[in-house]
C-alpha cells in the first residue's frame, strides 16, 4: 500500500482504537546528529510543530539548519522518530506463538516503511549495555492504581504481549537514497563508471514517516485488540474489553 492509502487506513484504526481509550502520537527525536528528548506527556506531543515535531526548540533550529545544509550540497539526512501509544490494556499479542509476538508485528509494520532500518522498542540500546538488574522495570503497587511499573524500559511490551504501560516505537531511519548530487554508478550497456540518475528527492523524510508510523501501530494494535476481544460490532468489542479490565481491577 502506497503511503496515503496506509494513512487513511491508519486513521479508520485510530477511531476504533480511540474508542477503547487507546492514543497514539508520534514525534522527531533526532535529525542527523541533533537529538531531541521526547515530549513529556501525550497532549505536549499534540504540540508539536507538523513540519518537523521536535519537543526541543533549539533541537529542532539546529536540526533544520542541518537540513538546509545538506539541501545546498544536494544531499540528504536520516534520524530517528518515535511513535507512542498510551491506555493499551495488558495481554495484547502472545507469549507463546512466535508469529503473534506483538512486538515481532510491530517490528513487521515498521520494518516496512521505506527507509527505515531499523526498530527499538523502549529503551533497547540502553539495557542492551545494562545489567540486568539495571535493565528491566520492578513491579510496585499503589492504592488506588494497582499494579504499576516506576519504569517503562521495556516500552509496553513483555513477553511477545503487552504489560499495560505505554508502548514506545523508535524507528531509525537512513538518508534517502535519491541524491541530487549522485553517486558513482556504472553504465550499465557500457560497464564503465558514470554517475547514478538525478531525480527529484527530499532532502529529510522524517515527519512524514512519522506519520506513517503512527497509521501502522494504530493498524497493528487495531487487529491485536480485534483478535483479543473480537465480537461483531464496536458495542460488543467495547463490552469484552470493559469486562477484562474489570477482571483486571479486581486483583
Amino acid at each position: 500500500a502506497d503511503a496515503r492509502s496506509l494513512e487513511a487506513a491508519g486513521a479508520v484504526a485510530s477511531k476504533l482504537l480511540a474508542s477503547a481509550g487507546i492514543r497514539i502520537a508520534s514525534c522527531v527525536i533526532s535529525v542527523g546528529g541533533v537529538d531531541s528528548e521526547p515530549p513529556s506527556s501525550p497532549d505536549a506531543f499534540l504540540a508539536l510543530d507538523s513540519h518537523l515535531p521536535m519537543a526541543n526548540p533549539d533541537a529542532a533550529r539546529r536540526a533544520r539548519e542541518l537540513i538546509a545544509e545538506a539541501a545546498a550540497k544536494g544531499d540528504t539526512l536520516g534520524g530517528r522518530i518515535l511513535v507512542a501509544a498510551w491506555g493499551v490494556p495488558p495481554g495484547l499479542g502472545s507469549h507463546a506463538h512466535w508469529d503473534r509476538r506483538l512486538d515481532a508485528r510491530i517490528g513487521a509494520h515498521f520494518l516496512s516503511i521505506p527507509s527505515v532500518k531499523g526498530v527499538e522498542i523502549g529503551a533497547a540500546s540502553k539495557v542492551s549495555r545494562s545489567f540486568g538488574s539495571a535493565a528491566h522495570d520492578p513491579i510496585a503497587y499503589e492504592p488506588g492504581r494497582g499494579f504499576i511499573r516506576p519504569s517503562n524500559l521495556a516500552g509496553g511490551l513483555e513477553g511477545g504481549i503487552s504489560n499495560g504501560e505505554p508502548i514506545n516505537v523508535t524507528a531509525l531511519l537512513k538518508p534517502l537514497s535519491t541524491l541530487m548530487n549522485p553517486l558513482p554508478s556504472v553504465n550499465l550497456a557500457t560497464k564503465t563508471p558514470g554517475a547514478a540518475h538525478k531525480e527529484r528527492s527530499d532532502v529529510c523524510a522524517l515527519a512524514p514517516a512519522a506519520v506513517i508510523g503512527e497509521a501502522l501501530l494504530a493498524l497493528c494494535l487495531a487487529d491485536a485488540l480485534l483478535e483479543k476481544f473480537g465480537g461483531d460490532s464496536l458495542n460488543e468489542l467495547l463490552r469484552n474489553l470493559a469486562a477484562y479490565r474489570a477482571q483486571i481491577e479486581a486483583y
